[in-house]
């Protein structure tokens, strides 16, 4: 088997997510594809086509509803739980300021992350570590289509990846005096997990290696021969990472998904809005290819000279000698039109159903907070387990930061006492009544919960600013100036018609 072959679900699932690529992407993607999304109607040559694709209009209703998606989850900042002192705090304080070496925060690269599921539905991240300088864990993002193939297989009694390739793009120059002309190499990157060699100690650890597989010719693997002769898949390193002086004993990869982080694909969030977005489109251009030829009324006459020039205006006149000559306007009439008309606000509707109510149509009676929150029950459930799975796979990457710092066996002993993640879960627009806040006051007054709780769920419920820690809110409620609580007076008895009020003394 060819380096470079793929997994089966890769090959049942690389049309779905180019498709949703080149949808959310927008019109101009769309039309680049031509017949794969609009077909040629019967007859049509290039040029009427092209007249055909041009007059169609793309209604991106995908984007619009995964760009919503992602602001709701993205309404509050994600936060991240990490050790209060220590080496590994510091490094992993690092960590969430640059994930990726490149300067991107850890919130920032979630953020990508989250576009990228709701997306396509598929992602990773490889956690490497910088033996150079640095001498940091860093992240490394792979596209789904970039994660050409996996394997799992059953080590030491759990199911483990032990197979990942990544498909990636070496930029090199093409010449050493020429640095502003780099050549981009095609490579992949195989992360195996290899076997012990021997086999007397059935419990005996595996170990993590990387190959760097790249694209080249038969010739010599240089700069100058790299466009000559034919080209093929040639093995041009292979190292073995270490840490603590052992190599690893599992790929330090995480998968990213919707539901799950396991490599199994899932399903693309917004399918069923994507396909109903594309019929939307072709509907589009049917209904501008007939709006085309009888929108526009058009004149005719009847006993006309063949030869005469007829203008058209409120200063000409026709007249015509021939008796019986007429003249008249050609316009359409039918249901034609409307049927396409009604066929693409059913689509409109269909794609609100399904989950982007921010394209319905606003209803103009009162409507209460609860009602329009039970209406979109929908939609919050699907972001939630969104939100949820991608909190999930990113603790994971935590716990791979803190693993490489540290002296634990494996990443997964590592538990959410220590490094944690967490998405936004609450897509209520509403903050925290002022019954709410009084219920939580009254239960760390009693005694039901810490006041750290009550802290966090204020935070929550947009009570506390987001960036403000409890240590914080409790200093300042210590430094600060507070009025003194108000007094309650009692209203002097009331007195009888006959009976005279006495003065207060």
């Amino acid at each position: 088997m060819p380096v470079n072959s793929t997994h089966p679900d890769y090959d049942a699932n690389v049309l779905a997510w180019q498709r949703a690529r080149d949808v959310f992407a927008g019109e101009d993607a769309v039309k680049s594809a031509a017949e794969k999304y609009l077909p040629r109607l019967d007859c049509q040559d290039d040029k009427e086509y092209l007249a055909y694709k041009n007059r169609a209009a793309f209604f991106n209703a995908s984007a619009r509803t995964a760009d919503g998606f992602v602001g709701l989850i993205f309404r509050r900042d994600p936060t991240f739980k990490l050790p209060e002192s220590g080496g590994v705090a510091d490094a992993l304080t690092e960590f969430v300021e640059d994930a990726d070496m490149l300067g991107t925060s850890l919130s920032a690269f979630t953020k990508k992350l989250v576009t990228e599921i709701i997306n396509v539905g598929r992602a990773g991240t490889l956690i490497d570590w910088n033996s150079e300088a640095e001498q940091r864990a860093y992240s490394v993002a792979y596209s789904t289509e970039d994660i050409i193939n996996w394997h799992t297989e059953r080590v030491n009694g759990r199911n483990v990846l032990t197979l990942v390739v990544l498909k990636e793009i070496s930029q090199t120059p093409v010449a050493e005096d020429d640095p502003f002309e780099p050549e981009e190499i095609q490579q992949l990157r195989v992360l195996k997990l290899v076997p012990p060699q021997s086999t007397a100690d059935a419990k005996a650890d595996w170990s993590y290696q990387v190959e760097i597989w790249q694209f080249l010719s038969d010739g010599q693997n240089t700069s100058a021969t790299r466009n000559r002769g034919k080209k093929k898949w040639k093995l041009t390193d292979t190292i073995t990472p270490l840490r603590l002086g052992k190599p690893l004993p599992l790929i330090p990869f995480v998968f990213h998904g919707p539901r799950h982080s396991l490599p199994e694909v899932d399903k693309i969030p917004l399918a069923d809005i994507l396909a109903v977005n594309l019929d939307h489109y072709r509907l589009n251009a049917d209904y501008k290819h007939g709006m085309h030829y009888t929108a526009l009324p058009t004149a005719w006459v009847s006993g006309f000279d063949k030869n005469s020039s007829l203008r058209i205006g409120s200063s000409t006149a026709w007249v015509a000698e021939a008796p019986g000559a007429t003249a008249g306007y050609l316009e359409f009439h039918g249901q034609g039109l409307s049927t396409f008309e009604r066929a693409m606000d059913r689509d409109e509707q269909l794609m609100a159903v399904l989950g982007t109510r921010m394209l319905e149509s606003q209803k103009r009676v009162g409507e209460t907070a609860a009602a329009i929150e039970l209406r979109q029950s929908g939609e919050n459930s699907i972001l939630n387990t969104v939100s949820l799975s991608i909190s999930a796979s990113l603790t994971q990457v935590l716990r791979w930061v803190y693993w490489w710092n540290s002296t634990e066996s494996i990443p997964d002993a590592i538990g959410p006492d220590l490094v944690l993640a967490s998405l936004n879960t609450d897509f209520s627009i509403t903050g925290m009544s002022a019954l709410e806040i009084t219920a939580l006051v009254a239960a760390w007054q009693a005694g039901a919960i810490s006041q750290a709780t009550m802290l966090d769920l204020f935070r929550s419920g947009e009570v506390i600013a987001p960036g403000r820690t409890n240590d914080e809110e409790i200093k300042l409620l210590a430094t600060e100036k507070r009025p003194p609580a108000p007094v309650a007076v009692t209203p002097p008895m009331p007195v009888s018609k006959n009976e005279k009020p006495q003065p207060i003394t």
